[in-house]
């Protein structure tokens, strides 16, 4: 099976998958204040959910800043998210903390056997290494129920929402996806799905910031996503980003719920690059045949 159409029987896969998950026991608000959640790219974002729907109550970090300050790791319960628990700064975390809990699919890892604790992410797949997408769902909401209560709605009308909306973009040289608060993570999620399997010029931003700085570096023609529900303020970023000639897309799910939000927000950042892949007739993702730039990052995070 070639990766794109992995890609793509992972992505269905979801739809089911999400309506029985297991989601985790919420931590007391005690426990939040002295939690941190890190991970590396889709699991940051995991993380970065997990923060923002705690109210900032845990933190999210980046391995790397977490060993920049051992005593952070050592004063607090840290959470890592790694799928495969076997990315060496995660390791290097787990090592050093005094309580650690692994949240990863792999249980025969090295970050299982480090740390005291492990969350099993149990999910069904291709079986072929592709870009992640059930993975990332299935991190993503077992994180936020770590620190939140919710329910899942409407999944399947959620997924076809997405998949219209999938077909309604057009993508230009550059793509610039904007989040806010519970939507950022997603923004940065979708740029790893278009770097990894179209390969593109994408970059993620928060709305406000982007318009202080991403903004000063688009060309007539790029693409801006926007990641939020409608209103004022988006409708006037909108009409000023059309006069300089870029396409504005805000993928429109009429959602209110910010589960549903995320969970919208994160089919049509995999639907949208699976979309493009399929039309033009494209078997790999990008990063798989991209072999120098996997090896480079192979030979460095494991």
């Amino acid at each position: 099976m070639k990766t794109i159409e992995a890609f793509e029987q992972d992505i269905l896969l979801q739809v089911l998958y999400i309506q029985k998950i297991k989601l985790q026991k919420q931590l007391s608000i005690k426990k939040q204040k002295n939690t941190i959640f890190c991970g590396s790219g889709d699991s940051l974002a995991a993380a970065l959910l997990a923060e923002s729907f705690s109210n900032f109550r845990i933190r999210a970090a980046d391995p790397l800043d977490l060993l920049k300050n051992r005593s952070i790791i050592k004063k607090n319960q840290v959470y890592i998210i790694s799928i495969s628990g076997n990315t060496v700064s995660n390791i290097n975390v787990a090592k050093i903390a005094q309580s650690a809990t692994a949240i990863t699919l792999n249980k025969n890892s090295k970050l299982v056997k480090i740390c005291s604790k492990y969350i099993a992410l149990n999910y069904p797949n291709s079986g072929v290494f592709t870009s992640g997408s059930i993975g990332f769902i299935t991190s993503a909401l077992t994180c936020i129920s770590l620190v939140s209560k919710f329910r899942l709605r409407n999944v399947s009308k959620l997924f076809k929402k997405a998949l219209t909306n999938s077909k309604k973009i057009k993508l230009g040289k550059k793509v610039f996806i904007l989040g806010n608060l519970h939507t950022f993570p997603i923004a940065m999620y979708a740029a790893a799905k278009f770097y990894e399997v179209l390969g593109i010029d994408a970059h993620y931003e928060r709305i406000e910031q982007f318009l202080h700085m991403g903004l000063f570096s688009v060309k007539q023609g790029d693409t801006v996503i926007i990641f939020e529900e409608k209103n004022s303020h988006n409708s006037r970023i909108t009409k000023n980003l059309k006069k300089l000639g870029l396409n504005v897309f805000q993928p429109n799910g009429i959602i209110k719920d910010k589960i549903s939000q995320i969970i919208f927000f994160t089919f049509f950042s995999q639907l949208t690059p699976l979309f493009f892949a399929k039309k033009n007739h494209q078997k790999e993702c990008y990063f798989v045949s991209a072999k120098k730039l996997r090896a480079a990052s192979s030979n460095m995070i494991y």
